[in-house]
């Protein structure tokens, strides 16, 4: 099935402008559930209440409240909040270039996939090229739903991507959270621990290595009791952290690894081991299927 475009804009740099169509570049792949009242089996309705008048209130007898002070609110319409967006546009105006290692992930939100729109194609490839070229990054700002959004465009897997973030005063500053500055290393422990890092190192990230295991134990419930089989929850096993000796662990840790390590000349390493899946049923009623939330 082919992608369906959420958007389009235009990246605006210099004199250039080049049409493009945003894309959703990923979803979450949890489980979602619906809430059903137990006595009959029937999904319920989500109301709105208000206890002072003891009474449903309907979404159109709602107003929006910001809390200034404790049980105090100050209303602001919808037509208020809407004069205050930013101005309507589709521009997305890069405002400088720079190396990607500059920019700390935590600055990350969301990633689109960014695609040329109709006579942008050689325009979209010659900013790929150059930015893969220069190996750099472009920082700009795009109005989405009506709020200014701080965006990042770069070059990857032949196109261009656009990871929207966070502004500086969204990021809570990490000089609040115990680092734990008051321990003392060990002589040696600095020594094991790049040695254990060594030892698990990779060369590239590959996603595909890894599994939502959880996700697939909950679906492999789901169908057997879409299947009518009687299914016995048990509780995972708790494990509880043990208190030893740092450099002791390290050096049980690092014997584990080269004991699990190949033979020399074994060629690559031993994948991660995946979650053992339930088999499934012969001939199930209906597959339940992972949906985004």
């Amino acid at each position: 099935m082919p992608a369906h475009s959420i958007g389009s804009g235009t990246i605006s740099f210099g004199l250039v402008s080049i049409p493009v169509r945003l894309y959703t570049a990923a979803s979450s792949g949890s489980v979602s559930f619906n809430l059903l009242h137990a006595a009959c089996g029937s999904r319920i309705r989500q109301q709105t209440f208000c206890p002072t008048c003891n009474a449903v209130v309907e979404r159109t007898a709602l107003v929006r409240g910001y809390e200034f002070a404790k049980d105090q609110y100050v209303r602001v319409t919808d037509e208020e909040l809407k004069s205050l967006e930013g101005e309507a546009s589709r521009t997305i105006d890069i405002a400088e270039f720079v190396p990607l290692e500059s920019v700390d992930p935590i600055y990350f939100e969301k990633t689109y996939y960014l695609g040329p729109d109709k006579g942008g194609e050689k325009a979209y490839r010659l900013l790929a090229e150059a930015l893969d070229t220069r190996a750099r990054v472009a920082l700009a700002t795009f109005v989405m739903r009506g709020k200014e959004s701080l965006v990042l465009l770069r070059a990857a897997q032949g196109g261009l991507l656009l990871h929207t973030m966070y502004f500086a005063d969204e990021v809570r500053d990490f000089g609040e959270i115990d680092k734990g500055q008051v321990a003392r290393l060990k002589e040696g422990e600095l020594e094991l621990a790049l040695q254990l890092i060594d030892g698990l190192a990779g060369e590239a990230f590959r996603p595909e290595r890894y599994e939502d295991a959880h996700r697939q134990r909950v679906l492999d419930l789901v169908n057997q009791k879409v299947e009518g089989k009687e299914v016995t929850a048990v509780g995972p096993a708790v494990r509880r952290a043990q208190v030893i000796d740092l450099m002791e662990a390290l050096k049980e840790s690092l014997a584990r690894r080269v004991a699990e390590a190949p033979a020399a000349g074994g060629g690559e390493k031993k994948p991660l081991a995946k979650a053992k899946r339930a088999e499934p049923p012969a001939a199930p009623a209906k597959k339940a299927q992972a949906r985004t939330k």
